[in-house]
């Protein structure tokens, strides 16, 4: 993979075979943070769980304390009292069986995450097919199937964010943006890391968290030293 010469120039600013504390890196990587826009700094995850086994799956949501730095949009599946609710609670849009067509046919994806009532379900579920390689499908686990849309909707827009492993057994989240303080930075990562190892599945064996690594959008990743994680 070629790699532009703005970040074979952040590369060399420091150690790569060097494992960080948190509060480093993240200095690191708010450093090499220099495009032209505001980065997203995130966390990727490699864990020693084998996602092949449903007993070793991990999937959950954190609400991180200083947000994401990002504009959530979110939609509710809902209808009559609870329609009105997550309205009131600041969704963007609220709708029930009419979005189908919408999402469906005309390729409508203007949301980040959606959240829909328990009876809900069936409808969404006809939109697996769209919604799931997207990762975007309500689950109980991340708190996004639900009767208290209220909650649910101010979670997330207070910076809630959702975690699971991918195919590679790996989690990637975003921990905030580069305008934000090391000590914000920091406040995040602690409570994403910590959320994780609660979340850690008794049958994993061995190392938990193979490798830890910060990055921003455009610099290059600045691994951790994970024993101090732990």
């Amino acid at each position: 993979m070629k790699r532009g010469k703005r970040y074979l120039e952040a590369a060399k600013t420091y150690d790569r075979a060097t494992l960080y504390d948190t509060a480093d890196a993240i200095s690191v990587v708010k450093k090499n943070a220099v495009a032209k826009f505001d980065e997203t700094v995130e966390a990727h995850i490699r864990t020693g769980c084998d996602g092949r086994h449903a007993d070793q799956q991990i999937r959950g949501a954190v609400v991180l304390p200083h947000g994401t730095g990002k504009q959530v949009r979110v939609l509710v599946f809902a209808k009559n009292a609870k329609a009105d609710e997550a309205l009131a609670a600041g969704a963007e849009y609220v709708g029930a069986e009419e979005l189908i067509p919408k999402i469906q046919n005309e390729g409508w994806l203007d949301f980040d995450v959606v959240v829909a009532t328990p009876d809900m379900m069936g409808v969404v579920g006809r939109l697996g097919r769209v919604l799931g390689p997207k990762g975007l499908m309500p689950n109980p686990k991340a708190g996004t199937v639900t009767m208290d849309v209220t909650k649910a909707v101010k979670d997330i827009k207070a910076g809630k964010i959702e975690y699971r492993l991918d195919k590679t057994n790996i989690i990637h989240v975003p921990i905030g943006k580069a305008s934000f303080t090391e000590e914000q930075l920091a406040d995040n990562f602690q409570t994403l890391i910590g959320a994780i190892i609660k979340a850690k599945p008794a049958a994993v064996k061995g190392q938990f968290l193979k490798s830890v690594t910060l990055t921003s959008t455009m610099g290059p990743g600045v691994k951790l030293n994970t024993a101090k994680l732990v």
